[in-house]
């Protein structure tokens, strides 16, 4: 019997049945959360779920033009989570009077139409890394935007903002995926100087000083952006981010040991110097304190938040039948809160379910894709969704203390909307490179560009060597 391998399928048939599922929830969703208005049912969720369904429905034409072999999964977990988001903010508009769900579903429109700009122009991720250092200037020059005096605004006590007219918008978003692009390009260029054997301590293989330098450097931008920008969801994305992405680069845990050490040194003389940083630790330690939930600044938020999701149960009260307006931002900061209220813990947990599949889906790209960069830029942009969910949650249920983040997707918050569906067209431009049919010789720089004819499909080759070779060549902890 001949061995024959075949070509890897599109599978674009099972995204568009699995974009139809995500698309009926959604439109029952907003169908729901008109009910619940006190004038009647409105027309409101007709046009909702209709431009969420064109939107939808553009993005995954263009994915069968461009890029046919990307990830079946990750575009219907992402349509159901923003359409989710825009179904419980368009409710708590109801409950508040307030118009977020009109902006929200207008940054959506932008935020597709930047994926679908990032699927045309990109074509390959691999071009991305020949910017290197231009994405490190660009990261540096997004970071100290919002601190130029007249242009950067303060909300909240964080300097994290640029107003431009009557808009606002938050640099640091974009921030974090052109981090995430050098960092790839970084570590995927140097990964064998960084894994040069330093000094060993104990079971530990430590780097040598020289290549501690860009962990100090991402040290300090993080304390950079707590101390100026009083920022600690940033700090603490921006960190975590590089501590994952060398961790994948190149398998040693001293890097983790080193950065969670960094970490402590930062925590502990964030919370004894800024006070900013101290007044959400004691907001955390101390929630139902009394004098501590009334003080401007103090836990009331949290513990409102507590007692919604205590409110919703195991099954919620059901959409429309809770009180998120007893919250404060609950369309924004708290928005996991008012969605625990009205579907209860079987409901968040589902939505929690779609973040692990998407992460999960990421991470596969990952694992799949045949280059260094790719692997590295997957893992962290995936990282980054995965960490901004646990730090949101974790702060909203008091397991930690609570940040400015945002849930992606969900949360009311155009730079934020933005920046994840960016991210979710780089990740699908790395599963389509991951899925494609291998081509036969070495690419040509046309085609590296994206610029060339499409070869004509090949059956992958087989590999030349077995997984238990490869692994016994790759370096380990503490291999000189």
């Amino acid at each position: 019997m001949s061995d024959v391998t075949t070509a890897p399928v599109p599978r674009r048939n099972l995204e568009l049945g699995l974009l139809a599922l995500a698309l009926a929830v959604v439109t029952g969703a907003n169908y729901l959360v008109s009910l619940s208005n006190e004038s009647g049912v409105e027309q409101k969720w007709i046009t909702q779920s209709v431009a969420l369904a064109c939107m939808a429905l553009a993005v995954h034409v263009v994915l069968r033009i461009w890029a046919k072999y990307a990830d079946p999964i990750i575009l219907p977990v992402v349509v159901a989570l923003n359409g989710i988001g825009l179904a419980m903010i368009h409710r708590i508009d109801n409950a508040t009077g307030d118009n977020a769900a009109s902006r929200q579903l207008l940054w959506t429109g932008i935020a597709v139409a930047a994926a679908i700009i990032t699927l045309w122009a990109v074509r390959d991720h691999r071009i991305l890394r020949r910017a290197t250092y231009i994405f490190l200037a660009l990261s540096a020059f997004l970071l100290i935007l919002p601190l130029i005096p007249g242009l950067g605004r303060e909300i909240n006590g964080a300097r994290i903002w640029v107003g431009l007219g009557p808009f606002s918008f938050q640099p640091g978003e974009i921030a974090k995926i052109t981090l995430a692009i050098f960092f790839a390009g970084y570590l995927s260029s140097n990964r064998d100087l960084i894994l040069l054997a330093g000094r060993k301590i104990g079971p530990l293989q430590l780097p040598r000083y020289r290549d501690l330098g860009p962990m100090i450097v991402a040290w300090l931008v993080s304390i950079g952006v707590l101390v100026f920008q009083r920022d600690l969801g940033s700090s603490i994305l921006f960190f975590g981010l590089f501590m994952v992405m060398i961790y994948v680069a190149t398998g040693r845990i001293s890097w983790i040991v080193i950065g969670l050490a960094f970490v402590a040194v930062g925590g502990l003389l964030a919370s004894q110097f800024m006070s900013h940083v101290t007044r959400r630790i004691d907001a955390w330690l101390n929630a139902f304190d009394p004098d501590v939930y009334n003080r401007a600044g103090g836990s009331f938020q949290i513990v409102q938040g507590l007692f919604g999701l205590g409110n919703g149960g195991l099954f919620g009260t059901g959409l429309g039948n809770g009180r998120p307006d007893l919250i404060t931002y609950a369309n924004s900061d708290m928005i996991v809160a008012a969605l625990g209220e009205e579907l209860g813990l079987f409901g968040i947990t589902a939505v929690v379910m779609l973040y692990v599949v998407l992460v999960s889906r990421g991470i596969r790209a990952a694992l799949g894709t045949r280059d260094a960069f790719g692997k590295l830029l997957a893992a962290g942009l995936s990282f980054t969704i995965g960490l901004q969910c646990f730090v949101v949650m974790g702060g909203v249920t008091r397991l930690i203390p609570l940040t400015g983040l945002t849930t992606p997707f969900l949360a009311a918050g155009g730079s934020s909307l933005l920046s994840n569906w960016i991210i979710v067209a780089l990740l699908l431009l790395v599963s389509h490179g991951a899925r494609r049919p291998a081509a036969v010789g070495p690419l040509t720089e046309p085609e590296k560009a994206g610029t060339a004819p499409k070869r004509r499909p090949q059956a992958p080759a087989a590999p030349v060597a077995s997984a238990a070779s490869a692994a016994s060549a790759a370096p380990k902890e503490g291999a000189r």
